[in-house]
């Protein structure tokens, strides 16, 4: 029984974090849709403080040291993660909460694609399946009706964040599990590279695209709500490091099968939460859209669980976002 509490306790953690990181970044996002960039590097700036905070009170949190050979053989994943983070927030920004999961449904599919073509091996009939599973059911999502509202209907460019995202997590995949090594297996150790690297390589962007002068501007701007987006990146910041806590312990104590139903429950939520708290638009579509990719990814679980020598792939722990989360093997749910 008291195993279960534990699951039980360390699901509802990861599912919470993750929820809260969506709809904060939301509303963030809608205070300063012009400062992405900056959002997301304020968000690993704070993730990284507080790892170094929390190693001086536990042995369970290890950063690691100032290497300049480490740093180099770690510059693809913190690449890959920044470029993440950064399409995974472009894409929540421009569409609805509620449609967010369906705009990134491509992440199994694309992840079966990019380990098949990296390990030269050949994916099972039935694993094709179901990613066709999941790709009918993101292009279910993709093909609007003509009596939405504007708003409603996501442009081009939001898709192609999401399509994206999507990609950069398939390619993460691959990287991280070349990665771990070089921080002797340590997923604490990989998060803090992840997340200073993100800081680094996103504080230079919003730098040179002049988001840095528009925060500067804003602040000076008296009609400018500035308190939420300043509390906003507190409270991401602070979910997005229980986030990579939660990660670890997730891995840890559930099993894959476990913790893929955990996110079709907070998927199923995320959408309920974006009608009620946002007014999203939800089309008879759109939830068939949505239950379909939930249907294909559970099923790709399912399949993978009853292989002799399943090889879970570790982005799909989560995501997913998705989440998507910036631990050592998803940084997904940090948008």
């Amino acid at each position: 029984m008291a195993v279960s509490m534990q699951v039980v306790g360390v699901i509802a953690f990861y599912m919470v974090a993750a929820l809260v990181m969506v709809f904060v970044n939301k509303v963030v996002l809608n205070t300063a849709p012009n400062l992405p960039t900056l959002l997301c590097s304020f968000q690993s700036i704070a993730t990284v403080f507080l790892l170094n905070l929390t190693s001086f009170f536990t042995q369970h949190v290890q950063i690691p040291t100032w290497d300049h050979a480490t740093a180099r053989k770690l510059a693809p994943l913190m690449v890959v993660d920044a470029a993440g983070f950064l399409f995974n927030t472009l894409c929540l920004r421009d569409v609805e909460a509620a449609y967010y999961n369906i705009a990134r449904g491509l992440v199994l599919p694309l992840t079966i694609l990019v380990v098949s073509l990296h390990s030269f091996t050949r994916p099972s009939i039935l694993v094709v399946g179901c990613a066709s599973i999941v790709t009918f059911g993101f292009l279910l999502g993709t093909s609007f009706q003509e009596d939405l509202p504007a708003k409603a209907v996501p442009g081009p460019l939001a898709l192609f964040y999401g399509f994206l995202s999507s990609l950069s997590i398939a390619v993460h995949a691959v990287i991280v599990k070349s990665s771990l090594p070089h921080v002797n297996g340590s997923a604490t150790k990989l998060s803090y590279w992840s997340n200073l690297g993100t800081a680094i390589l996103l504080g230079l962007t919003a730098f040179l695209s002049g988001e840095m002068r528009d925060f500067i501007r804003m602040m000076n701007d008296d009609e400018w709500d500035w308190a939420t987006f300043a509390w906003g990146n507190l409270i991401t910041g602070v979910f997005g490091f229980l986030i990579s806590i939660a990660g670890i312990l997730s891995v840890k104590i559930t099993s894959p099968v476990t913790h893929m139903f955990s996110s079709a429950s907070r998927s199923v939520l995320q959408i309920a939460l974006g009608v009620k708290i946002f007014g999203d638009v939800l089309t008879r579509q759109r939830v068939t859209s949505a239950f379909t990719i939930l249907f294909g990814t559970l099923l790709y679980t399912y399949v993978k669980s009853q292989e002799p020598s399943p090889q879970h792939i570790e982005p799909l722990k989560s995501n997913d976002v998705e989440s998507q989360e910036k631990t050592s093997g998803d940084y997904i749910e940090k948008s």
